[in-house]
């Protein structure tokens, strides 16, 4: 019976696998679990998964080349979410070893969180409720409406579109600026990222993280917003050059910042943002509703079960480099 190991301490386990997925795994082989309560280091890792074919990492557990160098026996490593940053490809290449990743199942989740937090920008909900839990005096002020405004979306993947579609049912204009994705049919206009930032009320980043992209929103993308605007990063905090954005707020440049994502351990919000009156913030959970997390799930089962019958799944990132399963391939037929 193939050895499979599931890298999710308890914690994370219950908010980012659950019972199915693992039930899943386990009619695949013998499910050997994290036994303890923190993500492994590669040391730990390689101990704890010893003789393990097939490793199922969460986003926190990385793939340093030392893994794939001093494991002998494995042939995938199979990323239960969107983000491989973490894992040397290079290094499981050059040791035959699949890395597989999940696809996106967290479009609406996260599309509907960018929504409520626009909602509570505009109408001052978290400011208002932590005045009220504090005994002190609320400050009533004039709201926004999303009806009539203007949405910037920087980035048009699975979530951009979501998004997209829903702003515009709600009533609002929506433009798009991504270079690598054509918008297509009646719906939101694509424009320049300048254009974007002079024209919109709300500037949601979806922007793909890579080195490309680090900094993409900096001083000189605060000082080219809409006088007013709100900025929501719902993505990866190294997007957002966060003393510019802590300068733009300072200088009310801008009405007011929310961010799911940042900069702080585990891609959290920076604390020294997050506390401020003026940003709505919340500890990484855009994506993290039940369909979302058990599409990303049930995926690895999906992947491990092609695996171990010598098949390159859906979301293989290094298929033609994988010759440890080439070599079982030969050895079976």
């Amino acid at each position: 019976m193939p050895r499979i190991f599931l890298c999710h301490a308890p914690p994370a386990f219950a908010n980012y696998y659950g019972d199915r997925a693992l039930a899943g795994l386990r009619a695949l082989g013998e499910v050997v679990r994290n036994p303890t309560d923190h993500p492994l280091a590669t040391e730990e890792l390689l101990k704890a998964s010893d003789g393990c074919r097939v490793i199922v990492s969460d986003r926190n557990t990385p793939g340093e080349a030392a893994l794939f160098a001093r494991h002998p026996v494995l042939e995938a490593f199979v990323r239960c979410a969107m983000d491989i940053r973490t894992v040397d490809v290079a290094a499981a290449s050059a040791n035959g070893v699949l890395v597989t990743r999940a696809s996106a199942g967290f479009d609406a989740a996260v599309a509907e969180w960018v929504i409520g937090a626009m909602v509570d920008l505009s109408r001052d909900v978290s400011r208002n409720v932590q005045a009220y839990r504090a005994g002190k005096p609320v400050t009533i002020r004039m709201g926004r409406q999303l009806r009539g405004s203007t949405l910037g979306i920087l980035g048009y993947g699975f979530i951009g579109k979501y998004l997209a579609k829903t702003a515009r049912a709600l009533g609002m204009e929506v433009l798009v600026h991504d270079p690598h994705v054509p918008v297509e049919g009646d719906g939101p206009r694509a424009c320049g990222f300048a254009e974007l930032l002079a024209e919109s009320d709300y500037i949601v980043c979806l922007v793909v993280a890579t080195p490309d992209t680090e900094n993409l929103i900096d001083a000189r993308a605060f000082a080219a917003m809409k006088p007013g605007a709100f900025f929501v990063n719902a993505s990866r905090g190294n997007l957002v050059d966060e003393a510019a954005l802590a300068a733009a707020l300072d200088q009310h440049r801008i009405a007011g910042a929310a961010m799911d994502v940042g900069r702080a351990p585990d891609q959290m919000p920076s604390p020294h943002l997050a506390r401020r009156d003026d940003v709505v913030a919340s500890p990484h959970v855009g994506g993290l509703t039940p369909p979302a997390i058990e599409h990303q799930s049930m995926e690895t089962v999906r992947q491990t079960a092609a695996i171990l019958a010598g098949e390159f799944p859906v979301g293989s990132v290094n298929a033609e480099s994988a010759s440890r399963i080439r070599a079982r391939q030969k050895v079976r037929s």
